[in-house]
């Protein structure tokens, strides 16, 4: 299976509750242009929580695409967590601040 990246900006619309089955996730909703929206997955315990994220706020993100009939849904938003994936660093910037996060705080790239 081919991986498929993704990179998009848009308005969070919804937040939901922490998904804490086997790895934690942080999950949001972001509306892209043309009324669209995707879903994406934040996983809490490789990366730090995005902080203050709330409906209306904007943010970018880059990570693994998974379509779904409901639009589809991005995850993947960290560095891998060893050089032995396959996975390409993703990202997400919110505040105006895009955080490469890794689980080991001295590893994170802050670029403004």
């Amino acid at each position: 299976m081919t991986i498929k990246y993704l990179n998009g900006k848009g308005t969070v619309d919804k937040i939901f509750a922490d998904d804490n089955k086997g790895s934690r996730h942080q999950k949001f909703t972001v509306k892209l242009k043309a009324n669209k929206s995707i879903l994406v997955i934040h996983n809490i315990d490789v990366c730090q929580r995005i902080h203050g994220l709330k409906v209306g706020d904007t943010v970018e993100f880059y990570g693994v695409y998974q379509w779904n009939r409901f639009g589809g849904l991005v995850h993947w938003t960290h560095r891998p967590k060893s050089p032995k994936e396959e996975h390409k660093a993703g990202w997400i910037k919110h505040c105006n601040i895009c955080l490469l996060y890794t689980s080991d705080a001295a590893d994170d790239l802050l670029c403004v």
